[in-house]
């Protein structure tokens, strides 16, 4: 008898940590995707209006609502918080501290993004490997909805790493031989792959609630490459990758802003400063993607 009770004893106790276990798991993937900003993104200082991070914070509130309502025990959630950036980096930094006051309160808040008009504060966090990118405000706003919320991505050197872009600038034949050659080879990661990946995975939740077709998450890659090797590589790294994006737009060095005109994303990220102001010129939020030091 004693050993039967023994032995039930350790299948409960096998029991019992395994769920134990699962509970971890579950907790572990199911943490919010935290955005950080600062709060001028969100309200102009003396009461001069909404920011240029408003709509695109009030399109997050809206997939949260049916997140929410889909899901009501789930802590996947989109989670903003503002982040005084204001002071000056150089009082920021202790020199006996390996890390400075910004960097530490973004990974303490598991930070999937960073948003900022500075841009001493934005190269910061990303040379600390959190996605950052300094946001700029168009003279006029215009998104499609505020219920779906729709966010664009430049390719190289924001989803993608800057191998490829490296190539390009020792000209356009030797950027185009480069893709050929590796156009079954994926690229290396970017620093935006994790905000995509947290994306794609909320999206993909909503989805098996039945709102494919209606999905208040889509995403774009808006990319200066060509449709031919350029294009097939880059979608054959984000299908080595298990991401798939609502659509891709090849332009083969054309301007991004009529594709992005037409698209009316709540945000844009890219690493050129000219399709950011191209951006900006069609009323698109725009923000810069600077390379890490």
């Amino acid at each position: 008898m004693s050993e039967c009770r023994t032995s039930t004893g350790k299948k409960r106790k096998t029991a019992d940590f395994t769920q134990r276990q699962r509970k971890i798991r579950k907790s572990e993937r199911e943490i919010p995707v935290t955005i950080a900003m600062s709060s001028g993104l969100l309200f102009k200082q003396e009461q001069e209006g909404y920011g240029p991070a408003f709509k695109f914070v009030k399109a997050l509130k809206a997939v949260n609502a049916e997140l929410r309502h889909h899901y009501p025990d789930s802590n996947e959630l989109f989670k903003v918080i503002f982040i005084d950036d204001t002071t000056s980096s150089d009082f920021l930094m202790d020199q006996t501290c390996e890390r400075n006051q910004l960097v530490s309160e973004l990974r303490r808040n598991n930070t999937h993004l960073y948003l900022s008009d500075e841009p001493n504060k934005v190269q910061e966090a990303l040379n600390a490997g959190v996605a950052a990118a300094i946001m700029f405000t168009p003279t006029n706003i215009i998104t499609e909805s505020e219920n779906q919320l729709r966010v664009a991505f430049d390719g190289d050197a924001v989803l993608f790493s800057n191998e490829s872009e490296l190539v390009f600038k020792s000209g356009l034949q030797a950027f185009l031989d480069h893709e050929e050659q590796n156009v079954e080879i994926p690229m290396n990661g970017g620093p935006f792959r994790g905000f995509l990946e947290v994306l794609i995975k909320l999206q993909k939740k909503l989805n098996n609630t039945g709102l494919y077709k209606k999905c208040p998450i889509r995403t774009y890659l808006v990319t200066s490459r060509g449709a031919g090797c350029p294009g097939y590589r880059a979608l054959n790294t984000l299908h080595r990758w298990h991401l798939e994006l609502d659509e891709a737009v090849f332009l083969g060095g054309a301007d991004k802003g009529p594709s992005l005109q037409r698209i009316k994303p709540h945000i844009f990220f890219d690493d050129q400063q000219r399709h950011v102001d191209a951006a900006l010129e069609v009323g698109t939020v725009a923000c810069l993607v600077p390379s890490p030091n």
